[in-house]
């Protein structure tokens, strides 16, 4: 497999880094070294000098307010700022908002709604957050229970979602609701773009594993969207939810293997500092998480590579989305293994992503971010599809394995 990117595409790496060296302050050593207060900081500044440089949401048109790059300038730009340290998407509610909103939005949108909701992404007025599951419907997305019917003009929505990462700062929420209640499963599904701040919507936060409380749950009481909002068009919900689902799980692997390979030296570091070092278990475990980021990275590259070949997403987005979080629950329990003791009574500063490898420049013996890692780490089998239903795509979509039996369908 050819590890490579084209000419054209270390052209740009090129520009990237010449960005980078006159953009950062003198003795940078990454996002993770700067104190709390700091980095938010930092973040606000940041945002609005890659706005300014048409480096932020890179591959959105040109004619929206965007550079109209490609996925492998977007690919090579996240390398070369995970490799030294910054955001590429520096608001928590950025990620929602490019990474999946945007390419679905350019995928399924009307023109009339991509001139809406794409330079309002770019800038920041619109802030989103994801409403997929519900509390009696997570991994099994086609079981919702949230309603919405034709008023006139509008959808009136009621119901619940859950588990909404980054809700409490979002104003928008792209979401899944039931308009067509006599249809089976996913057939009366469809996929609307939703206003936050209205009458009839009460958002209350969620505290994690670690007492952060970066989650919210929605609920929806007689709020409306207009018909104008709904993506795809009405019970057409299940293809667009799943085609963004695609992209979640795939258009971030890059990031995550080069984010992993910092995590990975910070580990070396670790055993080093608690001297275990030459412990042959530690290191042939170690040895094995490399291998384990090695692959992540071919398989990202594999996925990049059939992104550019045109058409949503594949089943292979399934394979990423296991890998990435089985991954991340070893190579955690390797360091908090490393830790011994002191996992117990941890110190150090934080970490600084929730769901996420931490960025270059935090310290590799602070306990806290290794044990806050472990903790959040537990969930990502779980969020954004179990890793019990990726297994059953895998295996029915790419090996070709026969169907598990599905349970009658619920009405």
């Amino acid at each position: 497999m050819d590890l490579t990117y084209p000419p054209e595409a270390e052209e740009f790496r090129e520009r990237v880094q010449r960005f980078l060296a006159d953009s950062l302050p003198e003795g940078w050593t990454g996002l993770g070294a700067l104190p709390p207060d700091d980095q938010a900081e930092f973040q606000r500044n940041w945002r609005q000098r890659l706005l300014d440089n048409e480096l932020l949401g890179v591959t959105v048109p040109a004619e929206y307010g965007g550079a109209g790059l490609t996925l492998v300038e977007q690919a090579v730009l996240t390398e070369e700022f995970v490799r030294v340290g910054v955001s590429v998407l520096p608001h928590p509610n950025d990620n929602f908002g490019f990474n999946l909103l945007v390419p679905t939005l350019l995928q399924y949108g009307t023109e009339k709604q991509k001139a809406f909701f794409l330079p309002r992404t770019l800038s920041g007025e619109i802030r989103w957050a994801q409403g997929y599951s519900e509390p009696d419907a997570g991994s099994d997305l086609f079981n919702l229970r949230t309603r919405a019917t034709v008023s006139g003009g509008d959808l009136v929505i009621n119901g619940q979602k859950i588990w909404q990462t980054a809700g409490l700062t979002a104003n928008w929420l792209f979401t899944m609701v039931r308009t067509d209640p006599g249809a089976e499963r996913a057939k009366g599904l469809s996929f609307v773009l939703v206003p936050l701040d209205q009458p009839g919507v009460e958002l209350r936060g969620i505290r994690n594993i670690t007492g952060v409380t970066e989650l919210a749950e929605v609920f929806l009481t007689d709020a409306v969207t207009s018909l104008d909002n709904v993506l795809g068009g009405l019970g057409n919900g299940a293809r667009v939810a799943l085609t963004l689902l695609g992209f979640e799980r795939g258009i971030s692997g890059v990031a995550n293997a080069e984010a992993f390979a910092i995590e990975l030296r910070r580990l070396v570091q670790l055993a080093h500092a608690r001297g275990r070092s030459a412990d042959r278990d530690i290191r042939l475990r170690i040895a094995h998480c490399q291998v384990k980021v090695h692959t992540l990275r071919c398989v990202a590259l594999r996925a990049l590579s059939a992104g550019l070949r045109g058409g949503p997403p594949g089943p292979e987005s399934s394979l990423t989305k296991a890998l990435t979080a089985e991954y991340h629950q070893l190579v955690t329990e390797l360091a908090v293994e490393v830790l011994g003791m002191a996992a117990l009574a941890p110190t150090g500063p934080g970490a600084y992503d929730t769901l996420k490898a931490q960025p270059l420049g935090l310290d590799s013996a602070s306990s806290a971010a290794w044990v806050e890692d472990y903790l959040n780490a537990r969930s990502r089998t779980i969020y954004g599809g179990s890793s019990e239903i990726q297994r059953n795509t895998i295996a029915e979509q790419i090996l070709g394995m026969p169907r598990e039996p599905r349970p009658a369908a619920a009405r």
